[in-house]
């Protein structure tokens, strides 16, 4: 059964241990329909990968994450950081939305 839409949370992305794995582990890219939408949630960081706040992420930057997801054939819809209102350091989340191309 193919799927409009899927929710990524970093909570989930540890199944995979590497976000570069994740995408061909989980076969994200063939569960949605054509033009399917993928939401991903995910800290922020400078490319590690480790324990953050009790739990197990890996902390990518936002030109890092778009080369994997690009890679894995999504094209992106937007981007923001969380939560809003705050200045970017204060920032830990990225959230991007992405359509299966």
């Amino acid at each position: 059964m193919k799927c409009s839409g899927l929710l990524l949370r970093s909570s989930f992305a540890i199944l995979a241990a590497r976000a570069r794995h994740l995408f061909s582990e989980l076969e994200l890219f063939e569960t949605l329909r054509p033009r399917g939408v993928l939401f991903c949630s995910n800290p922020r960081g400078n490319n590690e990968e480790g324990f953050g706040h009790g739990r197990y992420s890996c902390f990518f930057d936002l030109d890092t994450w778009r080369n994997y997801v690009r890679a894995a054939g999504f094209f992106e819809v937007g981007h923001y950081y969380r939560p809003p209102g705050l200045p970017r350091h204060q920032q830990p989340w990225l959230a991007t939305v992405w359509r299966k191309g």
